[in-house]
């Protein structure tokens, strides 16, 4: 039996004009790796919630929530991660970097000229499945 612990995150596909938003994070073991801007989710909040308290947190954003895209199950060394993935839109705010690093608008060809986390890895495939279908 696993016994990891498991952590279960939202994260937000922001589009806009045919481009997603990535952020680098700035801080901890993945430092410099990009990922889809999230975080977890409180007690008591729906996944939806939780996405817009969150961009709200970490870039000073109101955002719509859309459709869920995926989620993703993956196993990092110490944890098990669920993550929920919405695409969505912004409503109100400029994306001001609160938390991260970096972040850019990134075409659907240009997803891979960043180092994402691996878990965002599988949004990537995700993303890039969808638009092929």
């Amino acid at each position: 039996m696993d016994t990891r612990k498991t952590i279960e995150v939202v994260a937000a596909v922001i589009v806009k004009d045919g481009k997603y938003f990535a952020t680098q994070r700035g801080y901890g073991e993945w430092k410099d790796w990009w990922e889809f801007p999230g975080g977890k989710m409180e007690p008591a909040e729906t996944p939806e919630e939780a996405l817009r308290r969150e961009i709200s947190e970490e870039l000073a954003t109101e955002i719509d929530v859309g459709a869920l895209l995926t989620t993703v199950e993956h196993d990092y060394p110490g944890f098990h991660l669920t993550m929920h993935c919405y695409l969505c839109t912004i409503v109100n705010g400029q994306l001001s970097l609160l938390e991260h690093e970096d972040a850019r608008w990134l075409t659907k060809e240009g997803l891979h000229t960043v180092k994402w986390l691996p878990a965002d890895e599988r949004v990537i495939e995700e993303l890039i499945a969808k638009d092929a279908k």
